[in-house]
């Protein structure tokens, strides 16, 4: 990402803002609605087709192979900000100095130093999918097709070894590196910064700025309070396109059960985290 103020304006053109728009869209939602709604949470339920897709794209994102995210993810809400979530701005405490090195452990750090998660314990229903499994043994051929894909469209659309070029550096590089910038960034920045409106075990926040660029993943306050739930903006006004792209596949028949959020339950959160201001 350092070198995107300095490429800018270098071989940059519509072709590659429209793929690497199309991309990160695409990818993105692999992963909030793939990977983080449905995998993880099970928010509602997939025809076939449509889980093998979801985890095909999600595994696009390049963040790891579907099965790992997922008991990652549910480990991360298992022990929410406490001693085993894999990746808490609050793990070495709340000085300044704590909260610096906390920042870039949640952001990225974590990966450098992880502990693997045990899939056996976090994600045993994903490893007796074969589905599933046969897509989280493709993760580096999917690697290899989301980088490429930009490039080879890129070539084709202009004609062009320069546009191949071009379109591999926007739509595949930077691409990739904004949306995982994205992902860390509701580790880190959603569990420091924001508003809590409800009830939640952790220090889970709400922080509007990242609500277009996380498909709706920064309300998460919102989602720590009520995880199972399909939308996270469950306010007026709180754009989540996760939740429209969810509502989309209801209509079309390829999701049913849908967990849509309940206003009674989530004025209950709200009640009680009032009741202890």
């Amino acid at each position: 990402m350092a070198a995107v103020p300095f490429a800018w304006g270098w071989g940059l053109g519509w072709v590659d803002v429209g793929l690497a728009a199309f991309f990160y869209t695409l990818t993105c939602l692999g992963v909030t609605v793939g990977f983080h709604r449905y995998f993880t949470h099970g928010a509602f339920k997939a025809r076939r087709g449509l889980r093998i897709a979801l985890a095909s794209v999600g595994s696009m994102a390049m963040q790891g192979p579907v099965v790992g995210w997922v008991a990652d993810h549910r480990r991360h809400h298992a022990y929410a900000d406490r001693e085993g979530d894999p990746h808490s701005p609050w793990r070495f405490g709340t000085t300044p100095a704590a909260l610096v090195k906390g920042f870039w452990h949640a952001h990225m750090g974590w990966m450098f130093e992880r502990e693997k998660t045990n899939a056996v314990r976090f994600a045993p229903d994903l490893l007796a999918d074969r589905d599933i499994q046969r897509v989280d043994r493709l993760f580096p051929v999917l690697t290899v097709v989301t980088l490429l894909a930009p490039a080879v469209l890129g070539g084709l659309i202009t004609m062009s070894w320069w546009g191949a070029v071009t379109a591999f550096f926007w739509a595949s590089l930077v691409r990739v590196a904004l949306l995982h910038h994205v992902t860390w960034s509701v580790n880190s920045i959603c569990h420091m910064i924001g508003d809590r409106p409800y009830e939640a075990r952790d220090k889970s926040a709400n922080f509007w700025p990242l609500a277009i660029a996380s498909m709706g993943e920064s309300w998460h306050n919102s989602h720590h309070a009520d995880p199972t739930c399909a939308r996270h903006g469950v306010r007026r006004g709180q754009l989540d396109i996760s939740a429209r792209v969810i509502w989309v596949f209801e209509k079309l028949g390829w999701a049913s059960k849908v967990r849509w959020p309940k206003p009674e339950r989530f004025e209950r959160k709200l009640k009680a985290a009032t009741n202890q201001a």
